[in-house]
């Protein structure tokens, strides 16, 4: 009979008995404007009726914004549980299983959506090209996908949990990448429809190099997220403590461009950080390499004659 009560597979295992209310809500928020934000891109068609009748606010652009709401509830809910106290291994599991979805499959979605919106015309003409493209999108969509399940948990794995060891990112955060296509998104379909009423011949040639660069640029925000390229945690590190003027003066410019003309200063912020961290880690390496050639000369003893 004793043999009988130890079931398999149920030795030391642990029953989650409480989790944070507050600071798990907000993060099931992420999730689900990352799952709304997939409903509407797949609701979306080539001719689509303006949401609120407000010119060039379809259903793609508004996709976007839930993703950017859900950038917002990911920021929340880590700084509610440090303030509350309510930090857990749960919290950690749950706020990377919804960016999995809020900046992973939604933001690729929503990619695949736009670029075949363009390539209507184009199948049509050359059915061949239409459908390589396609395929081509599709495998870019699939590698962004699995790049950010393989940042996240990677994350997971590294996380310490000492707010002091947040200051950088090892590779670009899932929500940065995600805010490098959904920033083009927005772009595409907020700022260049108001472009197209003064003139038409520079809306074409904007709108086709935007939707032609969005898969590119979805491929290396992929490929970042998964390098060891360093990247500043933005709030920790220019905002806490006492920086130069020189910082404050970018975070001014940075605050005015925002107020400005938010769907501009979003693609200059998001686009911008991406490629700060990949030209910081160029001239690192350039520096290094600079410095060892002498280095080098000098350990081999070939270094000039003494005069």
């Amino acid at each position: 009979m004793a043999d009988k009560e130890k079931r398999p597979g149920r030795t030391g295992r642990r029953k989650l008995k409480y989790i944070a209310i507050l600071p798990s809500l907000i993060t099931l928020l992420n999730a689900m404007c990352g799952f709304i934000a997939i409903v509407y891109a797949s609701r979306s068609s080539a001719a689509e009726i303006l949401v609120f009748q407000r010119p060039g606010f379809t259903l793609l652009a508004l996709s976007g914004y839930m993703i950017f709401l859900a950038m917002v509830a990911d920021v929340m809910d880590g700084r509610v549980a440090r303030l509350s106290k309510t930090t857990s291994s749960f919290g950690g599991q749950l706020d990377s299983l919804s960016d999995v979805i809020s900046f992973g499959v939604a933001p690729a979605f929503l990619m695949m959506k736009v670029v075949d919106f363009h390539l209507e015309s184009w199948r049509a003409v050359s059915p061949g090209l239409a459908l390589v493209i396609s395929r081509a999108v599709l495998l870019i969509a699939i590698v962004y996908v699995v790049c950010a399940v393989i940042r996240l948990a990677r994350f997971n794995v590294e996380n310490e949990e000492d707010e002091s060891a947040h200051m950088n990112f090892s590779g670009l955060p899932s929500p940065a990448a995600a805010g490098v296509v959904v920033s083009l998104v927005i772009f595409q379909q907020d700022i260049l429809p108001k472009l197209a009423d003064h003139s038409r011949g520079l809306f074409r040639v904007i709108e086709s190099a935007t939707v032609w660069a969005l898969p590119v640029l979805t491929f290396v925000a992929g490929i970042l997220m998964v390098t060891r390229i360093r990247y500043a945690h933005v709030v920790n590190y220019y905002l806490r403590g006492k920086k130069s003027f020189s910082t404050f003066l970018g975070i001014l410019f940075a605050g005015l461009l925002l107020i400005w003309y938010i769907q501009l200063a979003i693609v200059v912020c998001f686009c911008g950080f991406a490629l700060t961290g990949l030209l910081r880690a160029l001239c690192a390496k350039l520096f290094r390499r600079k410095n060892a050639a002498p280095a080098a000369l000098e350990q081999s003893g070939g270094g000039p004659p003494a005069v």
